[in-house]
């Protein structure tokens, strides 16, 4: 069993050399990984511990990790476009993923958002995910696999649509990440205990209003908020400190809501809407 900390045989290992560029490979025991300039064998790197320099015999020398959860998404096959770490990481704050939360999931993908959801809830949570296309469904059941060294027992994955699912239970959070999510408004109200979280990840903005639109319609949550997420880079070397030149802009919207309780009516917001955001009056 891997020791927290130290390289056990089975362990993927990450090195980035003195320019940046990362390379990764799997421990294995009599087997050695070859560069351009030499190479390392892996006996001597198992037993060492996280942040160790190796060298190969031809003198190239590299940074020794684990991966980090970024790490690994960011470089996992994908079938889909995955979702973001930035994302990832607002999507458990804002809908209050916590250890032993039941969270259904739609629109699994390459399975990125599934690992986060699967770490955050624990042992003692369950995801339960509907993924409508069978070749993503097996491609980030390999990635969840492999990412775990095993298949979660507190992880269930279905192929279809998540309005077709039936006996869905009840959930403390449902996360959504599809095209049109505005259309599974009413089985997750279904799904949803009272208090429970809604939370959509979506695209456009014709994605985003179409799906404001049908949980204030609903009557069954509190008045949805959006948000997105930039980050942009610093670079610091000695007193030349600056943006960096590139950043990951937009990728995507959160939007969230909660369930009130059954036969509870929604407060009004009260709030004077602006110029022409409902059309003009006497249009068709």
């Amino acid at each position: 069993m891997s020791k927290p900390g130290f390289f056990a045989d089975g362990d993927r290992v990450q090195l980035t050399d003195n320019k940046g560029k990362l390379y990764s490979f799997t421990l294995t025991a009599g087997k050695e990984w070859h560069t351009h300039k030499g190479w390392i064998v892996h006996d001597s790197v198992i037993g060492l511990p996280e942040g160790s320099v190796l060298e190969t015999n031809g003198g190239l020398k590299f940074t020794a990790f684990k991966p980090l959860l970024s790490d690994y998404v960011l470089t996992m096959p994908r079938g889909a476009t995955i979702v973001y770490p930035k994302d990832a990481a607002l999507i458990l704050g804002f809908a209050d993923i916590y250890p032993g939360a039941r969270v259904l999931e739609a629109g699994v993908g390459s399975g990125a958002l599934t690992i986060s959801l699967l770490r955050a809830v624990g042992s003692g949570g369950f995801v339960h995910s509907v993924e409508r296309r069978e070749d993503f469904a097996e491609n980030a059941t390999s990635n969840v696999t492999n990412y775990f060294g095993g298949l979660p027992a507190n992880w269930k994955v279905n192929v279809g649509s998540l309005q077709d699912e039936t006996e869905l239970g009840e959930f403390d959070r449902v996360v959504l990440d599809m095209l049109k999510p505005w259309e599974c408004i009413e089985v997750a109200s279904a799904a949803l205990r009272p208090g429970g979280v809604f939370l959509a990840y979506v695209a456009t903005t014709t994605q985003l209003s179409a799906t404001a639109e049908a949980l204030k319609e609903s009557g069954n949550f509190t008045e949805p908020e959006s948000s997105e997420s930039l980050i942009r880079g610093w670079h610091h070397e000695g007193l030349a400190v600056r943006p960096d030149h590139r950043m990951i802009g937009h990728t995507g919207f959160l939007i969230q809501a909660r369930r009130m309780a059954p036969g509870v009516e929604v407060l009004a917001r009260r709030r004077r809407p602006s110029k022409g955001a409902y059309g003009v009056a006497g249009e068709e």
